[in-house]
């Protein structure tokens, strides 16, 4: 079977069938459901800060200034989240969720409140990095305690609910971020976590009961050098793909030696892995099947979701020819299918399995992703929307699936590092997404555009989009060429999300292994209470 941990389950029905709940959890729903409401309130604190902030960049910049720098608004929150996962997940297991998350939405807030004083651009990106660390927190150990508090039958209900909350939060992001800017002000976007993250805070520290583990025979040992090690690799490999093409060509100086520091620091933290006595990513991590190939699976999910989310609103808006509500529209709907398939997902994989009903989700996410390219020139709204609603459902039956399963592999001591080392590698996925198909999109513009009919047309896709914002200021051709190298370039996009959709089915099929090695309840949960 293989991916084994060193128990012998299997993924279906019957491998916790009457299994005693865990003792970690409440032993009543309405117990839980303080906690839950928590959980909900801290998942969308971190989801809907990655889109609030997107629509008040001009009153920002007309503000504070600095437009060259102001994309590392996101990126460096970003860089924060994805480099201290790992780190977040190792400590969570270490000392317990609550302590974790305490400090993640303290973190969290602390951030916000000095974004909300920030009186240049440099201090509000400084101010972005302290919420992206407090950010990491709350990602990971809000989605490892989801799967502490509920039995594995009961598991896809809270993270359906988490899934809404994340769709919920990234189709009102814009909008309520918009708002505040327009009509007050837009400090009072990072203001407005403040009450939100307070009423997360006192739940948790309220209602979030872990129960005592038995004392270690040694003093736990924190792999400080492994944390340093890692979250600089991230940084330089973060750093390198946000900004190559973008900041500097890749081929420049900057970005091969960011790319090759990383590589150097990458391999110096295997060394310091293997010799920590606790590291923060630990070997077995890659050596079980079953995360290695969650891991990979999922990773190449975030690459292909770049294409969705990062292009599809700039062809709507300079293909189809849509305001921005509308072009949104188009995206959200994918928002909205995602969690009700994810509500729904374990009616089927109870029946087949994890991995088969994965298997089903990015099968039907790889024909969404073909179909997009044999859509007509220029078309209508709802044919990408419909592809849109396919993909969202699909995706919704492959990843929760993937997720549920793996943190139902391993036990408490294990889940917050297998759960960070997932997440991990998703963020990694669309980072590596986004520097790829930027760079596609890029030179199929340029090659595109090489025989454009009129001289002095913009050749990177920001500028192209800028420049038909105002097609009277272009000729009918000159509109009509610049529409259709969009068109082309979004296209080799989607061609280049469904090859990663494709390395998704085949990890799945050759890698994964056929049964998840699913742990009997009572040893799916945290330490007995001592005593």
């Amino acid at each position: 079977m293989g991916g084994t941990n060193g128990t012998g389950g299997m993924d279906s029905p019957e491998a916790v069938h009457g299994a005693t709940p865990p003792v970690a959890a409440p032993d009543t729903d309405r117990a839980r459901r303080p906690v839950a409401a928590a959980l909900m309130l801290g998942m969308g604190l971190a989801a809907i800060d990655g889109t609030i902030v997107a629509t008040a960049v001009p009153q920002i910049v007309g503000d504070l200034g600095g437009f060259s720098v102001f994309s590392w608004l996101f990126s460096g929150y970003l860089l924060a989240v994805t480099v201290t996962l790992p780190v977040y997940g190792k400590l969570s297991d270490t000392f317990g969720r609550k302590p974790v998350l305490i400090a993640g939405i303290v973190l969290f807030l602390a951030g916000s409140l000095l974004c909300a004083t920030a009186w240049n651009m440099a201090a509000l990106i400084a101010f972005r990095v302290v919420q992206g660390l407090g950010g990491g927190a709350l990602q990971g150990t809000v989605q490892t305690i989801a799967a502490d508090l509920y039995p594995l039958r009961e598991r896809p209900r809270i993270q359906a609910k988490l899934s809404t909350v994340w769709a919920t939060s990234a189709v009102a992001g814009p909008a309520v971020g918009g708002l505040l800017a327009a009509y007050a002000d837009w400090r009072w976007i990072f203001l407005i976590n403040l009450p939100v993250g307070a009423v997360a805070l006192w739940l948790v520290v309220r209602h979030l009961h872990e129960p005592a583990r038995p004392r270690p025979a040694a003093r736990p040992r924190i792999d400080w050098a492994g944390a340093l090690a890692v979250f600089a690799t991230g940084a330089l490999l973060l750093t390198a793909l946000v900004q190559g093409g973008v900041a500097w060509p890749w081929l420049s100086v900057p970005s091969l030696g960011l790319l090759g520091a990383a590589a150097a620091l990458a391999g110096l933290t295997v060394v310091i892995e293997r010799r920590a006595a606790e590291p923060v990513i630990p070997g077995w991590v890659w050596r079980r099947r079953t995360i290695a190939s969650v891991n990979l699976a999922l990773g190449a999910m975030g690459l292909l979701m770049v294409a969705p989310t990062v292009f599809l609103p700039t062809y709507a808006q300079s293909v189809l020819g849509l305001g921005p509500i509308a072009a949104g529209f188009v995206l959200s709907v994918m928002t909205l299918s995602w969690p009700v398939a994810a509500a729904l997902s374990d009616r089927v994989y109870n029946r087949i399995g994890f991995r088969r009903t994965a298997i089903i989700g990015m099968s039907g996410a790889l024909l969404a992703l073909l179909c997009f390219p044999l859509l007509p020139y220029p078309g209508a709204a709802w044919q990408p929307a419909l592809l849109m609603l396919l993909l969202g459902a699909t995706l919704g039956l492959f990843q929760l699936p993937l997720i549920i399963g793996v943190q139902s592999t391993v036990g408490w001591t294990e889940r917050g590092t297998t759960t960070a080392s997932v997440l991990f590698c998703r963020q990694v996925g669309q980072s590596v997404g986004a520097a790829l198909f930027g760079a596609v999109a890029n030179g199929v513009l340029a090659s595109r555009l090489a025989d454009a009919p009129v001289p002095g047309l913009p050749g990177d896709l920001d500028a192209v989009s800028r420049a038909l914002e105002d097609p009277a200021a272009l000729s009918a051709a000159a509109t009509n060429h610049l529409r259709r190298a969009v068109d082309t370039a979004t296209d080799h996009v989607f061609t280049g999300a469904a090859v990663a959709a494709g390395l998704a089915l085949l990890v799945l099929v050759f890698v994964a292994p056929r049964r998840f090695p699913v742990l009997a309840e009572h040893e799916d949960t945290a330490p007995a209470p001592r005593g």
